[in-house]
């Protein structure tokens, strides 16, 4: 009983029927001029093909028969005219449907007129409409609330039947639906990728935090403790804007992201490693210049990743960071001595962030130690970029 009820109480179950109702009165003012039932069905016709007809349908439909769909990409109703002869066609089917489904909206409006016949007929007055040959009695009252049980079956199952069609005649083309089903797949790479940029850059910012704290206090030297402090600032300082603009871009969904960096300023990351006591030994072959934005950006986030696994893990030690632009790819590695147990690393999301950025940009990505050093090295090709190029041009360039 609670399932058959439970329709009743639903906004949505009105504005169906509303929705069967409209065509339903513009047939109505027809019947007025001319008793020709099948006229509708024919002006129907050349009506559904325009094409800013199926927009007005789409929007009305939206609107009255989904409305928890409406504004949202991938709503089961499309809300655009017709860009297709097939689209208007379907169209013309979608108007002859719902003029044949109104037949049971006109039908419903008898009802509740028989209901208060019956009612009247109780007090002697012959009943008619639906009602009509009944003789007058007290008892007609009795059979008053009778024919409000198929019209509230009208007006459930006609919702449902309108809404179903709307979706089958109205909805989006299967290319509307790969279009919508690629942009919510580039939507949540991007927060990914968001997500995983805001952990290399503040878990950079903090791990510089605490071993540039920890040298100052060992040193207990008044112009270290300056130097550490400046360090500390200007790496909270960039993890404070990395925070920011992503914070930006969920706020307010289609706002472009700012430039993010690149492999250009890979010489940012070094100072800072170097800032914390690490000594780094930077070499780069090749133009970096030739390397693509895309690869570029991933290629200095990883950069970023693996100085801050050193620092975290071995502390200020002796870096080797190669780059090199050569054949069409670019190699990356950073190599560090392994200092006893602490020095190496274990399997988190940081390795498991530069294994994914490589293997998103059909690169691979290996993390292993070789007799007493740690190494990250990486290999990403400068073309054939497996990353849709839609989502870095959401990011900036």
């Amino acid at each position: 009983m609670h399932r058959i009820l439970t329709p009743l109480t639903s906004a949505v179950t009105y504005s169906r029927w509303l929705h069967m109702f409209i065509p339903a009165a513009a047939a109505s003012v027809w019947f007025f001029i001319s008793d020709a039932f099948w006229a509708p069905l024919l002006f129907a016709v050349p009506i559904g093909l325009i094409p800013a007809m199926r927009l007005e349908e789409g929007i009305q439909a939206q609107l009255l028969l989904t409305p928890s769909e409406r504004g949202r990409p991938d709503a089961s109703i499309a809300a655009a005219s017709s860009s297709s002869w097939a689209e208007r066609w379907r169209t013309v089917l979608w108007l002859e449907l719902r003029l044949l489904i109104s037949a049971g909206a006109i039908l419903a409006l008898w009802l509740p007129v028989a209901s208060v016949e019956l009612v009247l007929s109780a007090a002697g007055r012959p009943p008619g409409g639906l009602a009509e040959g009944l003789d007058p009695h007290w008892w007609n009252v009795l059979l008053a609330p009778l024919p409000i049980v198929p019209l509230l079956v009208l007006v459930v199952l006609g919702g449902r039947l309108s809404t179903a069609a709307a979706r089958w005649l109205l909805g989006p083309s299967p290319t509307d639906r790969l279009t919508v089903l690629e942009g919510l797949t580039e939507e949540l790479l991007e927060r990914n990728r968001m997500a995983r940029e805001l952990h290399d850059s503040i878990g950079h910012a903090l791990t510089v935090a605490v071993v540039q704290a920890g040298a100052a206090r060992a040193a207990d030297d008044p112009a270290f403790t300056e130097r550490a402090l400046a360090a500390i600032e200007e790496t909270g300082r960039d993890a404070l804007e990395d925070l920011e603009r992503v914070l930006r871009v969920l706020r307010e969904s289609g706002t472009p992201v700012s430039r993010r960096p690149t492999l250009a300023e890979a010489e940012r990351l070094l100072d800072s490693a170097r800032s914390s006591g690490a000594k780094v030994d930077a070499r780069v072959s090749g133009d970096l210049g030739l390397v693509p934005a895309p690869v570029s950006r991933e290629g200095y986030r990883i950069l970023q990743e693996s100085l801050t696994n050193v620092l975290r893990h071995a502390g200020p030690v002796s870096v080797r960071v190669t780059i090199t632009v050569d054949g069409g790819r670019l190699e990356l590695e950073v190599a560090n001595p392994l200092s006893g147990a602490a020095g190496l690393p274990g399997s988190g999301s940081g390795l498991r962030g530069i294994r994914e950025r490589a293997a998103l940009l059909g690169g691979k990505a290996r993390t292993e130690s070789r007799g007493d050093e740690w190494r990250v090295s990486v290999s990403l090709p400068l073309d054939g970029i497996r990353w849709s190029d839609a989502v870095h041009r959401s990011s900036g360039r």
